[in-house]
């Protein structure tokens, strides 16, 4: 007669994990909850004992005593289709997820434009659904940031908000692209081209990004050329129908342009469509330089000279930084400011 060996239908324990390790229950929980303090040989033997024994953390009971629930939110205020369809949003979540699988927590997305969707958000934000909040795609005078702050639910902003930028403004959780920078260096790029008549297509100026991309741009147009033409200026929202629009416009106030820096991607193959309809070739009559070095800057007709901003890394370091604040770990500054780069193709 043989006898043999089955599986146990109960649920696997974090001692029977213990046990298939050959490790303390201690070390188990500490694995199982993301901390750093397990050893690479511990922390592999516990697990491929959770994959052998098909353990599944039981949240609910952690969550009594932790008073975690190992969720985190992020937060977007744009609309559904913008999010699916602009490759930005797509790197950023990447980004946030890649970091997040170093950890117990699950993340959750939302959009909250309208009336209705942003009630819903704000009803689920509080410390019983979510441990923290990723926000992003900010506009000026957005309530989320004070309500999370009422509530005590920490948060990390993607981009300085609009307001940040300001003289007086209240310090805030956030990562960043250097975005004054980036501009300040494609302008300088054109300038340095011999270009004297440099427009741009701005983004929206209730938008950190947007405020601080104008910035660059003012500021390196008046130390090469002397100041700002208004003429020269144009505002768009960072969708190509707005920059082809803009576009339009600035041919029409100022067909001697010879440049132009656009505040996105985006924005600027809108702008080369409006440029070829009028008939001007890029870059001989008209350079173009965007910002993002998004895949359609590979795509436009010529290839766009962009400024490079690390959307990726952006999302990881914000889910980082999330994750120490969720955990109390010390953290020497609230503002973490990646560098940008300047990418040089065909059209300028």
């Amino acid at each position: 007669m043989t006898t043999q060996r089955t599986r146990s239908l109960g649920r696997p324990t974090l001692d029977a994990v213990a046990a298939r390790a050959g490790v303390g229950r201690g070390t188990v929980s500490r694995v199982v909850n993301g901390s750093p303090q397990v050893s690479p040989g511990a922390r592999a033997a516990v697990q491929q004992a959770i994959a052998e024994l098909g353990y599944v953390p039981n949240r609910a009971a952690r969550a009594l005593v932790t008073r975690r629930t190992d969720s985190v939110a992020l937060i977007v205020s744009e609309s559904g289709e913008r999010i699916f369809t602009e490759p930005f949003f797509a790197a950023i979540v990447r980004g946030i997820s890649s970091a997040l699988l170093q950890t117990p927590m699950q993340l959750w997305l939302a959009m909250a434009q309208s009336p209705v969707e942003r009630e819903r958000v704000e009803h689920h934000l509080t410390s019983q659904h979510v441990d923290g909040v990723l926000l992003l795609s900010l506009h000026d005078a957005d309530p989320l940031p004070g309500l999370l702050e009422e509530r005590g639910l920490p948060s990390v902003l993607g981009g300085r908000p609009a307001q940040m930028l300001r003289p007086g403004a209240r310090p805030a959780w956030f990562v960043d692209v250097d975005n004054v920078g980036g501009a300040r260096q494609a302008v300088r790029y054109l300038s340095g081209r011999g270009r004297r008549r440099i427009a741009t297509i701005a983004g929206p100026q209730d938008m950190g990004a947007g405020l601080a991309r104008l910035t660059g741009y003012t500021e390196a147009v008046t130390a090469a050329l002397g100041g700002v033409d208004a003429d020269l200026v144009a505002y768009g929202d960072f969708s190509e129908e707005s920059g082809a629009a803009c576009m339009r416009r600035l041919l029409e106030v100022r067909p001697d342009l010879d440049a132009v820096f656009v505040a996105s991607d985006l924005m600027a193959f809108g702008a080369l469509r409006a440029l070829r309809e009028a008939g001007r070739r890029v870059p001989d009559d008209v350079a173009v330089v965007g910002f993002d070095d998004a895949p359609i800057a590979r795509q436009a007709d010529p290839p766009l000279t962009t400024v490079f901003q690390p959307v990726e890394e952006m999302g990881r370091q914000m889910a980082r930084l999330l994750v120490s604040r969720i955990r109390g770990d010390e953290i020497s500054t609230p503002a973490i400011l990646l560098d940008t780069e300047l990418v040089e193709r065909a059209s300028a």
